[in-house]
């Protein structure tokens, strides 16, 4: 086991994952409030958006309007998630700077949720990366269900590394891995980074964990030793996984921000701004915040 990491960067995905699941349409000047709200207490990567098709998510058919709108401050990453290339092109529009694709490690899940084998889906990812890279955009790649499939169930060691592999090898700077059921637990989180680890190095990888059965925090903890420092979470606990009954989202930034600080880890994120933040979203979107430290503070 390394040394736990100094500092840790957190990737805020609470504006495009958290909310594009929303039943209710959220209106783009609350997003574009929420991001500003993010970026003043220090989140240095806020996934702004993404540029799919309106027809399947329409939560996110006003990305290109939240990213004219936000404040864009120095050193503040506003990543989009892209599809293929119109998505792209989109996003060039919008003048962003970096992108992100997404694969699956299971065949199952890819074949149901985007109608393709992982060897298709990750043909289709190529000119989009390549076209990215000419432009000079920073691409990320996502690998969903690693550590567990709502239609197959276990899901291969070999094959969560061979797609992070196959991302990484296509250009994307950093890889994050989604327990998108969030089914992980500690040893078997940590089993999983190790087993990519020997194909891409870990200072490439990033974890992106839901709390569905209230395990993230441990899993992150069990990972933080082997060498990664970037955590996807989102504000508030929001989000949610449409093919895992109860999931109650992403991990909470607040919480991995109140776990992080108490370790002297640092972050870079005011946690009073942040929980703050937190209550905006959810007064905005008609709840309260899933997170123990916004239950906490009151």
């Amino acid at each position: 086991m390394s040394p736990l990491p100094a500092r840790v960067r957190i990737v805020e995905v609470g504006p495009r994952d958290g909310l594009q699941n929303e039943a209710e349409i959220v209106p783009a000047d609350v997003k574009i409030e929420l991001i500003d709200r993010l970026a003043a207490a220090g989140c240095e990567t806020i996934e702004a958006g993404s540029f799919v098709s309106p027809k399947w998510v329409p939560q996110m058919a006003d990305t290109a309007e939240v990213l004219a709108g936000i404040e864009r401050r120095p050193g503040v990453g506003y990543p989009v998630l892209v599809p293929n290339m119109k998505g792209l092109e989109r996003a060039l529009d919008s003048g962003v700077e970096e992108v992100a694709v997404f694969a699956a490690a299971s065949e199952a899940f890819s074949r149901r949720n985007i109608n393709c084998s992982i060897s298709e889906s990750l043909e289709r990812f190529a000119p989009v990366t390549e076209a990215a890279a000419a432009r000079g955009l920073k691409v990320r790649g996502y690998v969903s269900c690693v550590l567990g499939c709502p239609y197959q169930g276990e899901v291969p060691l070999a094959d969560v590394a061979r797609v992070s592999k196959a991302l990484t090898d296509m250009g994307c700077y950093e890889v994050s891995l989604g327990d998108t059921i969030g089914v992980g637990t500690p040893l078997k989180a940590a089993r999983m980074v190790e087993a990519v680890a020997a194909d891409v190095p870990v200072d490439r990888l990033a974890l992106h964990f839901h709390d569905t059965y209230g395990q993230a925090l441990a899993n992150i903890y069990a990972c933080l030793g082997l060498g990664v420092s970037v955590i996807d979470a989102a504000v508030g606990g929001l989000g949610g996984c449409p093919y895992a009954k109860g999931a109650s989202g992403n991990v909470a930034s607040e919480d991995l921000v109140y776990m992080l600080d108490g370790m002297g880890i640092a972050t870079g994120i005011d946690l009073a701004a942040l929980t703050e933040t937190a209550r905006f979203i959810s007064a905005a979107i008609g709840r309260a915040p899933a997170s123990h430290v916004a239950k906490a503070l009151g």
